[in-house]
């Protein structure tokens, strides 16, 4: 089984599309906090028609996102603290459920975790792929 993350910072909305397509992807699981972009097509009700158009469900589980804390983190370069705050919130009840909910998800089809970030490496996204490949023994491929 094969788990995608993507992230869209320097791509558009069509490339992106394409990608998960090309990548036989099934459903896109949405992980961020605030499913709103100033990035054009990337706010939720305008992303997720699009992928509807394109035959990819879409599913916006916010409590897997980071907390505003760990997104200043980032965007300020630190990513070690950004995985620890990411990490922290993770121990909660409601995240742990949207998580038990996105295995369930790319169990049962080809899911991607879609957040911002390029590198998936710098986002908390990694952290979640790494868990469901821990839980599940998914093959992740970062697209």
């Amino acid at each position: 089984m094969k788990l995608a993350t993507i992230g869209y910072e320097t791509a558009t909305q069509p490339l992106v599309i394409q990608r998960l397509k090309d990548a036989g992807v099934e459903v896109v699981i949405d992980v961020r906090a605030v499913a709103a972009s100033r990035k054009a097509g990337f706010s939720k009700t305008l992303l997720a028609n699009s992928l509807k158009a394109a035959g990819i469900d879409y599913v916006h589980l916010q409590k897997l996102g980071t907390p505003k804390p760990g997104r200043d983190a980032a965007r300020n370069g630190d990513i070690q603290r950004m995985h620890d705050i990411f990490n922290a919130h993770m121990s909660d009840p409601e995240p742990q459920m949207q998580l038990a909910e996105a295995l369930e998800l790319a169990r049962r089809r080809k899911a991607a975790l879609l957040c911002y970030e390029d590198d998936h490496l710098g986002c908390h996204r990694s952290i979640l792929a790494d868990e469901l490949h821990e839980r599940a023994g998914f093959e992740i491929e970062n697209l």
